[in-house]
This record gives C-alpha cells, structure tokens and sequence, in this order.
C-alpha cells in the first residue's frame, strides 16, 4: 500500500513539475536575450570560448528534442531554441553545451552514462515483456521476474546516474551564462529558473523508476 501511495504521489508531482515547466518556458521563451543572442549563437560562442572546436550546433525538429550527442559530437537544438533570441533559449542551449563541455573534459558521470547506453537500449527493448512473462508464470518460473527485475535494475541506475550528469550541465551553463555576460543581473534568476525546473523532471523521473523496481522486488519476495 506504501509503495502505490509513493507511485501515486510521484505521478502527481509528475504532472505538477510537467505543467510548471511548461508555463516556465513559455513564460520565459517571451523574454528576450539583453544582447539578443540566439540558442545557436549561444551554444557556438560557450563551445569556442571553451576552446571546443570539433562540436557542431545544428537544428532538429521536433519541440523539447534539445540534446548533445557524444557519437558524433553534435549539439542538437530543437527549431523553438536554435533560432530563438530568448532567455529560455540561451539557458537551453547553454546547458545541451554544457554536456560537450562535460565529453571534452571526461566528466566521470557522463563517461559512464554513455557506457551503460547500451545495456539500458537492450533493458527497455525487453524488460516490459520479461516482467509481464515473470509475473505471470511467478509460480513456475520465479527465476524469470528476477530477470526481469534485474533489467529494470539496470534502467532505474541510468535514471540515477543521469542526475549529476543534468545538473553539472546545468551548472556549467549557468556559471558560463552569467561570466560571458550572456544574461545579466535581471535574467539570470530567469535562466536558473528554468533550468532548476528542467532539473526537476529527471529527478521526479529517478524516484518514479525507484519506486516501481521496490514495488517489483516486493512482489518477488511476497510471492516466495
């Protein structure tokens, strides 16, 4: 009962912290950058002045698609950052900057983010049908939802292990935002606002993956 309370819990402040950080962005997507620069003139000028010369800035499609990819060294801003002269802009683009500043630097937490990658790939293509399999044959073949469980494992520590990685880079892009004069005394409080809520959903979304692989283990040993 404790544990689906924790579920219900965490699936309301799920909802809470989505809706929050929505009106933020908006809010803040409206209010432009005091030198009017945009997530793509950002995220270039944080990378040279970083002396990071092999990354490219490109646009992709999509809203909320913003990433860095440590493949093949490219920061992605989603069309709404890249080409937008926003305080929410610089603050995104400075942040998806932040983690090719993290690659370039072998920031620790990164490196094994990107080494789990694709064990946690292979965990989410088969863990929902192993868990369900294990469930339903518990009494016959309880070694399976161990299996199962040990999948899931396996995704709920990338959920962890991503939390310093997204707040470092967030860090990172606020203490770069602030010294480049990027944003100034009015604006920074509106950059760190949106990335501390930004911050908010990865750690909502490590408790959530927490409290399903309790509820998981509890069904294992309840089932002995």
């Amino acid at each position: 009962m404790n544990i689906w309370f924790f579920m219900l819990a965490i699936m309301l402040a799920s909802f809470i912290v989505q809706r929050v950080l929505s009106s933020k962005f908006e809010k803040y997507g409206n209010i432009p950058s005091p030198h009017g620069l945009t997530g793509a003139d950002v995220a270039r000028l944080m990378l040279t002045q970083n002396g990071i010369t092999d990354v490219t800035v490109q646009s992709v499609e999509g809203r909320l698609t913003d990433h860095y990819n440590p493949q093949d060294k490219t920061v992605n801003l989603s069309e709404g950052v890249y080409g937008s002269a926003s305080i929410a802009a610089c603050a995104v683009a400075a942040h998806e900057t932040g983690h090719a500043i993290q690659h370039a630097r072998g920031y620790a937490p990164l490196k094994l983010r990107s080494a789990l990658v694709p064990v946690v790939s292979f965990a989410n293509n088969t863990v929902q049908w192993v868990l369900l399999a294990g469930v339903l044959l518990i009494n016959v073949f309880p070694t399976l939802l161990w299996i199962g469980i040990g999948l899931f494992a396996a995704t709920t520590f990338f959920s962890v292990v991503t939390l310093p990685v997204e707040i470092n880079a967030s860090q990172r892009a606020v203490a770069w935002l602030e010294q480049s004069g990027v944003v100034d005394v009015d604006t920074k409080p509106m950059a760190v606002d949106a990335l501390k809520w930004a911050a908010y959903t990865y750690v909502i979304a490590a408790l959530g993956s927490l409290a399903t692989l309790f509820y998981y283990i509890s069904l294992a040993n309840n089932r002995r």
